[in-house]
């Protein structure tokens, strides 16, 4: 009898990693086909993004990227605690990844994350940024806001693309 209970435990755990899996398989990350890295430098600022610890509460959240020699990037995000009103800022570096709209991204030491670059206006005014997880995803823009069709479009690109709208956090800016 408590084998089959075992048995039954197995595959019910089994069954829910291939379901995690799956679900994170259906994001599409793949980045846009081209980018001019110095079209993508300068100010941006954060519109949505998917909630995690090392942004929690920060809102008027921008990203500053600069080239720097040899083809390295600056990276400077902030934004204001909503609890303490305090600033913060992080400090990082960049190079360009293997696919043409990626970065490696690190604001420690030698780790770095991927920084996929999903969709871009031919402007560069707006940007939608993933990863290689599906638990992250961004909304940036020249412009602390956005009309409400380009966001919308925004969002339908994402959508398309597997993610969960729904759990972006809109950025007060």
């Amino acid at each position: 009898m408590k084998r089959s209970y075992l048995w039954i435990l197995g595959a019910a755990i089994i069954a829910a990693g291939v379901g995690c899996t799956a679900q994170k398989s259906s994001i599409d990350h793949s980045t846009v086909s081209s980018l001019d890295l110095n079209r993508y430098m300068g100010r941006w600022y954060e519109i949505a993004r998917f909630d995690h610890r090392f942004e929690r509460n920060l809102e008027q959240c921008e990203a500053i990227y600069k080239l720097m020699p040899e083809g390295k990037i600056s990276v400077e995000n902030s934004g204001i605690n909503s609890i303490t009103g305090k600033h913060k800022t992080s400090y990082g570096k960049a190079h360009a990844g293997k696919n043409p709209g990626q970065l490696r991204v690190s604001f420690f030491w030698f780790f770095y994350s991927d920084y996929n670059i999903l969709a871009l206006d031919d402007n560069y005014q707006w940007s939608l940024v993933g990863s290689s997880s599906p638990d992250y995803l961004w909304i940036l823009a020249r412009t602390p806001r956005l009309p409400q069709q380009t966001l919308d479009h925004i969002l339908s690109i994402a959508r398309k693309r597997g993610y969960d709208t729904s759990k972006l956090i809109f950025v007060r800016q």
